[in-house]
């Protein structure tokens, strides 16, 4: 009876090593915001947005700029480098509009419609499969016609920019 205990107690032993065994020598690039970014990626360009609009919003280009190496500082363990990163982002924006829209019976406008839109190139130097060229984002905010936009256009940039980022971020690092 003793020697069969033996036996098990050998044989599980024998797999549970071999369990921790296998599991220690894999390695899972993990991450809670969903990046999948190749543990060979150390660092990131995220070169300066030119602001090519016809309508130009001047603090768009900053703003937009430093929201986006933000977010990749912030979600990432990439590092920020001026030239030279294994991952380069690079882009310009190219509009800037508001319009009506919601038009009233009364062909007055309940709404009106910021848009942005930004062109952007990612450039993955590990897996160019990853890569992409001249990727349009655009999104928008509405608000109402009887808001004056200069009042409101800060939030009303922020949150577009904001989205904006998440889409771009998803896209390069996420691979939805």
């Amino acid at each position: 009876m003793n020697s069969m205990i033996l036996k098990i107690l050998k044989v599980s032993s024998v797999l549970t090593f071999s369990v921790v065994l296998l599991l220690s020598s894999c390695k899972v690039n993990y991450s809670f915001t969903g990046a999948s970014i190749s543990p060979l990626a150390k660092s990131i360009q995220i070169d300066y947005f030119q602001n090519n609009a016809a309508l130009v919003y001047p603090p768009l280009s900053q703003e937009f700029t430093d929201a986006l190496r933000d977010k990749f500082q912030s979600q990432t363990n990439l590092m920020i480098v001026n030239q030279g990163g294994d991952l380069v982002i690079e882009g310009m924006i190219t509009d800037y509009n508001t319009r009506p829209t919601a038009i009233q019976s009364d062909d007055v406008a309940a709404l009106n419609r910021l848009t942005i839109t930004v062109k952007v190139t990612f450039i993955n130097k590990i897996d160019e499969t990853q890569s992409f060229i001249d990727q349009t984002f655009t999104r928008y905010e509405d608000y109402s016609s009887s808001t004056d936009l200069n009042t409101i256009q800060e939030s009303l940039v922020k949150t577009i920019n904001e989205y904006l980022i998440e889409d771009i971020f998803n896209k390069a690092v996420v691979n939805w």
